[in-house]
């Protein structure tokens, strides 16, 4: 089976309601993405990562070695309509798989940008 990287950085990190579905990759490691996003609460539901050409911050996350099944059997099915899969830059130049922001959900209703805020973690501890 062919194996690729995914980056996760919201329910789908270690502790996460979504990590279930990681149970057959292996974990690589805590990373982070390139200076080039910007990242939003959904609801305080779900984040979403999106690029930007300017005014980008660096996200933390967890990066997976998954195989092509696992994702499509166990965990796209599982993301929320919000988001798709797309390939992010991560902070070593090296690029990963990773669930994206859907544009035309920026500007809805219950969508505020967190990018300021220390990734997904750090910002659900905030509001508790």
């Amino acid at each position: 089976m062919a194996l690729v990287t995914m980056f996760v950085n919201g329910q789908a990190m270690s502790g996460g309601t979504l990590n279930d579905a990681l149970h057959k990759a292996r974990f690589v490691g805590k990373v982070d993405t390139a200076p080039t996003y910007r990242f939003f609460s959904v609801r305080d539901e779900f984040p979403g990562l999106h690029p930007v050409t300017t005014d980008g911050f660096v996200v933390p996350g967890e990066l997976y070695e998954v195989e092509y099944d696992v994702l499509r059997d166990e965990l796209l099915p599982r993301e929320p309509k919000e988001l798709e899969l797309g390939v992010i830059e991560l902070a070593d130049g090296s690029g990963s798989l990773s669930m994206r922001m859907r544009e035309s959900y920026l500007t809805a209703t219950g969508v505020t940008d967190i990018s300021d805020r220390g990734g997904w973690l750090t910002y659900l501890a905030s509001t508790r």
